[in-house]
């Protein structure tokens, strides 16, 4: 947590570019290994709620369709630019329905909010997270928290469920709003990016921004 309120605006996995992720912050007993008896530890993946609830990070997928965190400072900028280069989206649409949806319920798990979109069909499931990924990219959606099932014993299991949020609802609006224009805010983050990136490409850094 405390890397990434310095850094500003991570990655969880892999971004493309060396060392910049939460997972290559991390000591290597904290990733992702496969035990014996085909179970699996991640301390990392089991850290993200935590992080989120009590970081006050920004948790989404936000970089090339990927999940990362960022911090408040650099949030009102990314959201900023972001929702410049992907306007709101027409009410009717898919997109447009789950932002109503979610602003009247406040949040929900990626499942049930599936099925009050309708996506409950053979297949749907990956349809509707592309829709909810590009609502993400447009910084109008972010994880919450993560709820897990549990056992008959209590024990939680499993990858987990997103709870879904509208910024707005988990920040509050001023939390979303940016002074500065949204070339302004992108040019902001690119110097921010490559101050702390040295040897990303401007390609690279352009993969995370846009």
């Amino acid at each position: 947590m405390e890397a990434i309120q310095q850094i500003g605006l991570v990655p969880l996995l892999d971004s493309g570019i060396p060392g910049f992720s939460a997972d290559e912050l991390v000591a290597p007993e904290c990733r992702y290994v496969r035990l014996d008896d085909g179970g699996w530890e991640w301390p990392l993946w089991q850290w993200k709620g935590p992080m989120v609830t009590e970081g006050g990070f920004a948790y989404g997928k936000f970089f090339n369709g990927k999940a990362g965190f960022v911090t408040m400072e650099w949030w009102p900028d990314l959201c900023n630019y972001r929702r410049a280069k992907h306007p709101e989206p027409d009410e009717e649409s898919v997109e447009g329905v789950v932002l109503d949806i979610l602003r009247v319920n406040g949040s929900m798990i990626t499942r049930e909010l599936r099925s009050a979109c309708g996506f409950d069909g053979p297949k749907m499931r990956s349809r509707f997270d592309a829709y909810v990924t590009r609502l993400q990219m447009s910084c109008r959606v972010v994880t919450e928290d993560f709820v897990y099932p549990k056992d008959r014993y209590g024990n939680s299991y499993g990858w987990g469920w997103a709870l879904l949020t509208t910024p707005e609802h988990l920040f509050g609006r001023d939390a979303c709003h940016c002074s500065r224009t949204p070339e302004e805010s992108r040019e902001r983050l690119y110097v921010h990016l490559h101050g702390i990136l040295p040897q990303a490409t401007e390609r690279q850094i352009a993969r995370l921004l846009d």
